[in-house]
């Protein structure tokens, strides 16, 4: 067995939160959840279809759109993190770039409401993709800077259950208020500015002091990249998160075209879809994120949640029906929750160097992230590859398991020595004690 890493040092100031920050911190990842993927589920692939006698060409648009704005993605979180640790003494350091992503995003999604044809909305997509990844940078940030070891379980585990209620929230109110492609957008924009906003406003950003400052830590943007147990975390979650696209962000040209389902009964039967994909991803978070928490195993959870999640695409790819695909949907749902949720906190606790959270955690965002952007067009390749989905749902399969035997390769770090009671001193003894 690989020997445990050395204990994470914690950030001075890293205390237990309380009820309150929890709150605040998981309404301003709802909307961040709300306002991505909701465009990736239902209005980007609606706003992209084509006709039915063409409809593989509207499968490589979309991913076109998303994969492009994958790429300013990749860019952008790291980039806004590094900036941010490096906030003058005196300053704040999440905030505000946690308000101006938000910002950015909404009025992003705006135009991309507005825009028409896949060159037009691919330009605003990208605009979008970078306000969600600023905000995204700084807000993750806040898990290392300011909650000790023993509660990045629970507060991974609001980023993760956040993820599917986030879903289910927009896709519902879109489907159920009978919203057109447009007004969905300017929904979206709404919720992200001013929820986004209020919690940024909300959750501390204590002003930036000398210890917080990088002093002598490696500036270089991938420098975390050169430490290997963190560099296999990415790795492996990179993949995953590939797997998990490939199994998701398809169904909805999956239940068109390959269950042959109408345009309004498609969307119904999505919306119910990802209800169950919900239950399961927010069940799976809250039990592993505070399962890790007590026993400090994250990266063994992790791995386990691979295998679930690989179960899901061999469900579906075998039987190919709308019975079928629910079942995978629960299981992928109790794989990715738990993957997301402890895979986060694991991340976490594998952070080089504390001086550089918003960097680093930039960059696992941005794993999972651009694992959601390849996914779709990986998945629309392998479409116009089979002329059907039964490859897509395959190699989802695999790349969850090679993710799994990645993450493996990363070493658990020693958790941080539990708090002991003082013990009494000898001479010491109870006022009502009596005398030997």
């Amino acid at each position: 067995m690989s020997p445990a890493l050395p204990a994470v040092s914690p950030v001075p100031s890293s205390r237990r939160v309380g009820p309150r920050w929890m709150t605040v911190f998981t309404l301003a990842w709802l909307a961040i959840w709300t306002v991505q993927l909701t465009p990736v589920q239902l209005l980007l692939p609606l706003q992209l279809d084509t006709a039915e006698d063409d409809w593989i060409s509207g499968v490589i648009s979309s991913g076109f759109v998303l994969g492009i704005g994958g790429l300013a993605g990749i860019v952008a979180g790291p980039l806004a993190g590094a900036l941010s640790d490096r906030a003058r003494v005196g300053g704040r350091r999440r905030r505000p770039w946690a308000i101006g992503g938000v910002l950015v995003t909404a009025v992003f999604l705006v135009v991309t409401g507005f825009s028409e044809g896949p060159w037009a909305v691919g330009a605003a997509w990208v605009g979008v993709s970078i306000g969600v990844s600023v905000s995204s940078a700084a807000f993750t940030a806040l898990i290392a800077d300011q909650l000790p070891t023993t509660q990045r379980g629970a507060a991974a585990a609001a980023v993760g259950s956040s993820q599917a209620v986030g879903i289910v929230l927009g896709v519902g109110l879109v489907v159920l208020l009978g919203l057109g492609i447009r007004d969905g957008y300017l929904l979206l924009a709404a919720v992200i500015a001013v929820v986004g906003t209020a919690a940024a406003l909300l959750l501390p950003d204590p002003h930036a002091v000398v210890d917080t400052l990088p002093g002598k830590s490696d500036r270089r943007l991938l420098a975390s990249l050169r430490d290997r147990d963190f560099a296999w975390m990415l790795s492996g979650r990179l993949v995953t998160n590939i797997g998990n696209a490939l199994g998701t962000a398809l169904f909805l040209f999956f239940l068109l075209h390959g269950l042959h389902k109408e345009t309004t009964v498609a969307q119904d039967n999505l919306l119910l879809l990802i209800v169950v994909y919900t239950l399961f991803v927010v069940l799976a978070s809250v039990v592993t994120g505070v399962l890790s928490d007590r026993t400090g195993n994250r990266r063994t959870l992790t791995i386990l949640a691979t295998f679930v999640q690989a179960a899901s695409g061999v469900v579906i790819a075998v039987v190919p029906t709308f019975e079928a695909t629910m079942v995978a949907a629960a299981l992928m749902g109790l794989g990715y929750g738990a993957f997301s949720t402890v895979g986060l906190a694991f991340a976490a606790d594998l952070l080089p160097d504390e001086k550089d959270h918003a960097r680093d955690l930039g960059i696992v965002y941005v794993t999972a992230a651009l694992g959601q952007l390849i996914g779709p067009v990986l998945g629309a390749g392998l479409v116009a590859l089979v002329g059907g989905f039964w490859l897509v749902f395959s190699v989802a399969a695999v790349l969850s398991l090679v993710g799994g035997g990645l993450t493996a390769l990363a070493r658990q770090p020693a958790r941080d020595p539990l708090p002991q009671p003082k013990p009494r001193p000898r001479w010491s003894r109870r006022p009502d004690a009596a005398p030997r």
